[in-house]
């Protein structure tokens, strides 16, 4: 039985001596406790020393993935299968086993791992030659050049300085701030009329550890450190200023934190410089879409590069704005549009309506960009993607601004200003201004509004509707009456004149027949048409939901059989009413008739007679 064993110096191949005492693995441990007794159970076959550490890193590489080099088979070969030895090979791990046997035919297993952790006891003493200060040495070696292959590691590669740089860069602009402010408050009581004239802190310190007492100014030269403008206003100013004076102490005070204020902001620009180029060189990509400081930010924020290039675009967008992402689901308002984002150039570019289009568009491409500068194996990777990637967001922001939309088919029309005098683009499109006609305004008669108002106004509910039909009742008994009572009155009798009257009377006649005709047929075409109106809003009260008062309870609707039952007996009614009158009208015709018929017969006798 063999056994294949890799060290950081080379490959080792021991054979068992003695393979009844592997069966026992509790106690095999007590065999290797000094080197004596480990040679009697194994002894070293062969060794095969690396040359160099690349050749230990190919093999503890291909060893990491389970693949067969050409070192090991060579080894393999020379050492079992051209001397064929047919015992089995003992070795740490499966796979790599199982390729031996694929490619070699040599019989592998993996079932005495305490075996090799007893070898790794005495590792030194079976190998002769072999030192454990250089085994040391050689395995620290091998795991930094392993961990460096394995995470593709580049010194200028390091996402972890950028995150310290802009941290350390906050933590300056806080602490500049809070000294600026210090000073000013502090040299104000002396010199308060300074602080108005200069606003920036740095000038504002330079400019105090300048002069010094404000007596001075007179005699001092601001042309280092003021512009021509501000100089003769501060000199104007101390001959006139309220500030109260001041001792020597004081001033030396104040002009030491000045100089702590100056020589900070100094190394914060150097500090700025050096998280640029370390931006440029990890991230160039993100640094031409969304500039240094808030690319670092980003970087910052989730923690490595690479964990920015994992995060999806709209995880990307919020960045920096978890607490009002949170407070906003929690009392279901709108959600933030943008975190950290929202301070690059491109969204401050644009304008507050198209913010959350832009910034979801520019981290979408951050997202993009992110992925291609933490994945790149190029050591010097193009910017050629950031730029043109830039470009899309640019034209997209012109778009927004400038309003010219795309259209998909290419061919769209050019919507032209609005022109209020419309002269410029075709003058017969002007037109004198018209009145409003108010003839072609469609009126009602008096009955039927006032009757449309009253339903209206009733709008279906139960105790309306019933004073509506009972109004009607009374108002049709009230017509029965009025014809009952012109039936009883007897017909009027023409009067019989001789003379030319005479035979003008009938013609007369004739013509007033006709006219009351006329006027009877229009009254019976009016009564229809509201009979009509009458049926159809009785059709149209079932459909309309009673709308009960809260004071009086609700009753039940009338159901579709009683309706049905009701529009019978009123279409009955009408009939009647109809066939009344024209008896009526019936019976007066015929006496007209008649008389007419006398007079034309005693015109005609009397023609004879002359």
């Amino acid at each position: 039985m063999l056994v294949l064993y890799e060290t950081p110096a080379g490959y080792a191949l021991f054979k068992v001596l003695d393979s009844k005492k592997l069966k026992n693995v509790d106690d095999l441990h007590k065999e290797f406790t000094s080197a004596e007794t480990a040679r009697n159970i194994i002894k070293l076959k062969a060794f095969s020393k690396f040359n160099n550490m690349t050749e230990a890193l190919e093999a503890a590489s291909a060893l990491v993935e389970s693949k067969l080099t050409k070192t090991l088979t060579k080894f393999l070969k020379t050492n079992i299968v051209e001397k064929e030895i047919q015992d089995s090979l003992i070795v740490t791990d499966k796979t790599i086993g199982a390729a031996i046997k694929s490619k070699l035919g040599i019989s592998c297993a993996a079932d005495q791992p305490e075996l090799l952790r007893c070898i790794r006891l005495q590792l030194c003493n079976l190998i002769t030659g072999l030192t454990e200060s250089d085994l040391n040495s050689m395995a620290l070696g091998l795991s930094h050049s392993l961990s460096r292959y394995k995470l593709k590691f580049s010194p200028d590669k390091v996402d972890t300085m950028i995150v310290q740089a802009i941290g350390l860069l906050d933590d300056l602009d806080k602490e500049i701030n809070t000294y600026a402010m210090r000073v000013r408050e502090w040299y104000g009581w002396h010199f308060p009329e300074l602080g108005k004239i200069v606003t920036d802190n740095i000038t504002y310190a330079k400019t105090v550890k300048l002069v010094g007492f404000r007596t001075a100014t007179s005699r001092t030269d601001f042309s280092s450190v003021l512009p021509e403008e501000a100089i003769p206003e501060v000199k104007t100013a101390a001959e006139i200023s309220m500030g109260t004076d001041v001792s020597q102490e004081d001033i030396d005070s104040i002009k030491e934190l000045c100089d702590q204020v100056i020589s900070m902001n100094e190394y914060r620009e150097q500090l700025f410089e050096y998280l640029k180029n370390r931006m440029n060189a990890i991230a160039p990509n993100l640094t031409i879409l969304i500039g240094e400081l808030i690319g670092a930010r980003l970087i910052a924020h989730a923690g490595s590069l690479l964990g920015l290039a994992k995060q999806p675009a709209s995880t990307i967008q919020i960045l920096g704005a978890e607490k009002a992402l949170f407070r906003a689901l929690k009392t279901r308002h709108s959600t933030p549009k943008y975190g950290l984002i929202y301070h690059a150039s491109l969204i401050g570019q644009s304008a507050p309506k198209n913010k959350g289009k832009i910034s979801r568009l520019l981290a979408a491409k951050a997202a993009l960009l992110a992925r291609v500068d933490a994945l790149n194996e190029d050591k010097d990777p193009s910017t050629e993607i950031g730029v043109t990637n830039r470009e899309k967001v640019e034209t997209r922001l012109r778009q927004l601004e400038g309003r010219q939309v795309s259209h998909i088919s290419g061919q769209a029309k050019k919507i032209e200003a609005y022109d209020p005098k419309r002269s410029a683009a075709d003058p017969s499109l002007l037109r004198k201004s018209q009145a409003y006609n108010t003839q072609v305004d469609s009126t009602l008669d008096s009955k039927k509004r006032k009757r449309d108002d009253e339903t209206s106004k009733s709008n279906g509910t139960v105790k309306m509707e019933e004073d509506e039909e009972e109004e009607e009742e009374e108002e049709e008994e009230e017509e029965e009456e009025e014809e009952e009572e012109e039936e009883e009155e007897p017909p009027k009798k023409a009067d019989k004149t001789a003379g030319k009257k005479e035979e003008k009377k009938p013609v007369v006649k004739k013509e007033e027949s006709e006219d009351e005709d006329e006027e009877e047929e229009e009254e019976e075409e009016d009564e229809d048409e509201e009979d009509e109106d009458e049926d159809e809003e009785e059709e149209e009260r079932p459909k309309k939901k009673a709308k009960v008062s809260p004071a009086t309870p609700k009753k039940a609707e009338t159901p579709k059989k009683e309706i049905k039952e009701e529009k019978k007996g009123k279409k009955d009614k009408k009939a009647e009413k109809k066939e009344k009158k024209e008896k009526k009208d019936k019976k007066p015709k015929k006496e007209k008739k008649e008389k007419v018929k006398k007079e034309a017969k005693a015109k005609k006798e009397k023609k004879a007679k002359k």
